[in-house]
């Protein structure tokens, strides 16, 4: 089976991507798969990759490589494309679209789901019609007004962009002038932002592989370094993660649950992670969100829960290629 592992993109997580296909290419079945490596730069130029050792340079795309001129020609050649391009354009259902079009199979879910993942806001409504949990939030744009903020929800708040992954332009607010600084931030990466109620509670995340039937991973746990979750605790500094989270049997299996209503809400297909939030004064769960591709490197939390349940790393690879295939 031919498969194109693609990554790169022009998002802000253009690096996390290079990190995860880095893992993706160490543990691939390479008896079982042809395999061609594809580079999307920040322009959106596409490049392909033989010598895949290039990956590990960060200094990656000036290195003389193979430019693709015909894209759609290109996609066509292979069995299945293995899309690890995190955020805009490449997780939020425009390339899924893309290959949509064009009838090419290829790992994680189609075009509406991806879209719907991306979408804080969107998803957020979807999650509310199936009486899931969430925190208190509101949405807002560059016509904001802060006392329409200030009368809905109370300090500390967390502001982010509606459409971001990997804790991109996150960030707290404690009172109204680092609510407006935090505003434009979000704003920097999105025209839409969820500003929401922050609480102390336990970060808690759950992985899904659909493999003819789910597979629901036990429940790790983020033991960030920062106050909350963030985009240096998650790649600069030294947060912990779980793969055992200490909780009470009826917690874990409501999150489950919860899980796997979220992830048949927005009919997301091959894989999952989904991201709660656990009040342990008010024994309340809130549905954090859900990532239709979350991250391959080596500390990420999918692969880590997957792997926990009995299947290897490489035999994760190969279920999710086949099941692109075959599903």
């Amino acid at each position: 089976m031919k498969v194109l592992i693609l990554f790169g993109g022009n998002s802000t997580e253009h690096e996390v991507s290079i990190k995860s296909i880095k893992s993706i290419l160490e543990n691939i079945d390479k008896k079982k798969f042809k395999v061609i490596t594809a580079g999307i730069s920040k322009k959106n130029e596409w490049f392909i990759y033989q010598d895949e050792i290039r990956l590990l340079d960060k200094n990656w795309l000036k290195r003389k490589t193979k430019k693709v001129e015909n894209i759609i020609e290109f996609l066509k050649e292979f069995d299945v494309v293995f899309p690890i391009t995190h955020g805009t354009n490449g997780e939020d259902g425009k390339l899924q679209g893309l290959l949509d079009l064009f009838n090419i199979k290829y790992v994680g879910s189609k075009t509406l789901a991806s879209a719907i993942g991306m979408d804080k806001e969107i998803s957020k409504i979807l999650f509310s019609s199936l009486n899931i949990p969430q925190v208190d939030y509101i949405t807002i744009n560059k016509n904001y007004n802060i006392k329409d903020i200030e009368k809905n929800l109370t300090y500390p708040l967390i502001i982010k962009p509606a459409n971001g992954g990997s804790s991109i332009g996150i960030n707290k607010a404690n009172n109204k002038k680092e609510l407006i600084k935090s505003i434009k931030i979000a704003l920097k990466y999105d025209n839409k932002v969820i500003v929401e109620k922050f609480i102390k509670a336990r970060e808690l995340e759950c992985a899904i592989l659909e493999d003819k039937e789910l597979i629901v991973s036990d429940i790790g746990e983020i033991n960030s370094c920062n106050e909350f979750y963030d985009y240096q605790a998650k790649y600069k500094q030294n947060s912990n993660t779980s793969i055992n989270a200490n909780l009470d049997i009826n917690v874990t299996n409501k999150i489950k649950e919860y899980a796997v209503l979220a992830f048949k809400g927005i009919n997301a297909k091959g894989l999952a992670r989904i991201d709660f939030f656990y009040d342990e004064e008010s024994n309340q769960i809130y549905l954090n969100e859900i990532n239709t591709l979350p991250g391959f490197t080596t500390i990420s939390m999918y692969p880590k829960l997957i792997t926990k349940q009995n299947i290897t790393y490489k035999e994760l690879i190969t279920k999710l290629i086949k099941n692109a295939k075959e599903l």
